[in-house]
């Protein structure tokens, strides 16, 4: 069994699909693993690190991928990288298939069997093979990270001689997993902070971190919830109330953190340009679903931008920014995944089609496109 980790070839992505703890996992399970020159270099990983760990150094993508069994990606191949793997590899990474249907089509025409990490099922045995939530935790720190370098005043109250600084004030919007550890992050450096969400659950998450919970707490947000845990659409009458909750609220915030995403779907719009211009001078902006077309009016993807005396900050691929940990959960959320994949005994690649990981999971197979939200409509 040959196992490939190509250097990844989209422009401004450092991270890397393996390090030198999961090679040797791979190795043990009775892969040759053959890793790109230079492949971990962004994410601080030598190619002597690979090395000590049984990896071979290939010079180029070609060699790397040449008659690869199961290749390991950040991001889902180009037509190049497809055009270089053998027909029947097995290729695991972030997809993005949404609105990238001819992609999608391209691997199964190219004969790969694709799996889109991002669909993993949230269940208890699929926790440790969950990338939204690996990347998202990392996410949220350095939303936070970002807002403080931007931001210029003190994070934390300071009591001194010459006076006292007073603490900034972090509002959070959306309580997932970035939201919680920005949450988390904002707290350890000393801000006042309070967040925001519409399911009643994240009342509890938020408050147990220190953080005070803004929301019209009426009956109908109370019985905002499915029996499954997803939010439920509130009312018309509801929206416009929690919305001029918000934008008073906002307008006595130094910095505001974003992170509402709904799969498939564009970003919701939570701040307009009118709560922007409330916002005092000097006061930050961190839009986290700025990729998916933003949750603030006036965001740039890839930019700070500035509308008035208020920064928007729209950093791409914000993991990406500490990529040394980016890469080092995302390796071992892949290397967990692959594992099920493997026969231990006979050392082969054994694919159990009924297994609901892969289920779930499986892009392309023979060919075709297999997963159910994108294979072709039959007639």
């Amino acid at each position: 069994m040959k196992l490939a980790v190509p250097r990844e070839s989209e422009a401004g992505e450092p991270r890397v699909a393996a390090t030198p703890d999961t090679v040797k996992k791979f190795v043990s399970l009775g892969f040759e693993v053959s890793v790109e020159k230079d492949a971990g270099l962004q994410s601080r990983i030598l190619d002597a690190d690979y090395e000590a760990a049984g990896a071979k150094i290939a010079t180029d993508a070609k060699t790397t991928l040449a008659d690869a069994d199961m290749v390991l990606k950040v991001r889902r191949p180009n037509a190049d990288e497809m055009g270089l793997m053998k027909k029947g590899a097995i290729v695991i990474a972030t997809m993005d298939p949404y609105g990238n249907d001819a992609e999608v089509e391209a691997m199964a025409k190219a004969g790969l069997t694709s799996f889109a990490m991002e669909f993993m099922p949230r269940i208890t045995r699929a926790q440790v093979m969950d990338v939204l939530s690996s990347q998202a935790n990392l996410a949220g720190y350095q939303a936070v990270i970002d807002a403080a370098a931007e931001y210029d005043r003190a994070m934390p109250m300071m009591m001194t001689a010459a006076g006292t600084v007073p603490a900034a004030r972090v509002f959070v919007m959306g309580a997932g997993v970035a939201g919680l550890q920005a949450i988390a992050t904002a707290r350890r450096l000393g801000a006042v902070v309070s967040a925001t969400d519409v399911r009643p659950a994240a009342k509890e998450q938020v408050e147990s971190l220190g953080a005070k919970f803004i929301a019209v707490e009426d009956d109908e947000f109370k019985q905002a919830e499915t029996a499954g845990g997803y939010a439920k659409e509130m009312s018309d009458e509801y929206k416009k109330k929690q919305a001029e909750l918000v934008a008073s609220h906002i307008a006595k915030q130094d910095i505001v953190i974003t992170t509402a995403l709904i799969p498939g779907r564009p970003a919701p719009r939570l701040i307009t340009k009118e709560m922007v211009a409330s916002m005092k001078p000097g006061s930050v902006i961190v839009d986290l679903a700025v990729e998916r077309g933003g949750n603030v009016e006036g965001a740039k993807p890839g930019k700070i931008a500035k509308a008035g005396e208020v920064k928007i900050v729209g950093h791409l691929n914000v993991p990406g920014r500490i990529a040394a940990s980016a890469s080092a959960l995302y390796a071992k959320n892949l290397v967990a995944f692959a594992e099920t994949m493997i026969d231990k005994e006979a050392k082969t690649i054994a694919l159990n089609w009924e297994d609901e990981l892969v289920k779930a999971t499986a892009l392309s197979h023979d060919g075709a496109v297999i997963h159910p939200a994108f294979a072709p409509k039959s007639e």
